[in-house]
């Protein structure tokens, strides 16, 4: 996997410092608000909820169902907002959720790295 329980702090950490953009004023700016990474983290969480209840390594497929159109709404709301597409990108989250291949361990390290990248959104000045 792109990221594994070694270093999935670091890399979010890196991803989110890459996200703030410039405008054609040369002004810093990131337009990705806590909502909208929020809203993310809560889809994910909405499945992780039912992973973590889970005891078998491998899950079913129904699970399996749900992350594959968690795939979706993330291509979704990456389309939408051009913020969140940027996000999408650089933490490299839907070629995660490929490598995820129904193991439940990472599904879980999936989940904690979407935490992480919450977490220090909301730490470098993340805004609503």
């Amino acid at each position: 996997m792109r990221i594994n329980n070694d270093n999935y702090v670091e890399k979010a950490e890196q991803v989110i410092l890459q996200m703030p953009t410039k405008t054609k004023q040369g002004k810093t700016v990131n337009n990705l608000t806590t909502s909208k990474i929020r809203s993310l983290l809560a889809m994910t969480a909405d499945i992780y909820n039912q992973v973590i209840n889970s005891q078998e390594e491998q899950l079913n497929s129904d699970i399996c169902g749900q992350i594959q159109y968690l795939r979706v709404r993330f291509v979704y709301e990456a389309g939408r907002e051009p913020a969140v597409k940027r996000l999408v990108e650089k933490a490299e989250l839907l070629e995660i959720l490929q490598e995820i291949q129904g193991k439940r361990s990472n599904y879980i390290l999936f989940s904690h790295y979407m935490e992480a990248l919450t977490a220090f959104h909301r730490f470098h000045n993340g805004k609503d």
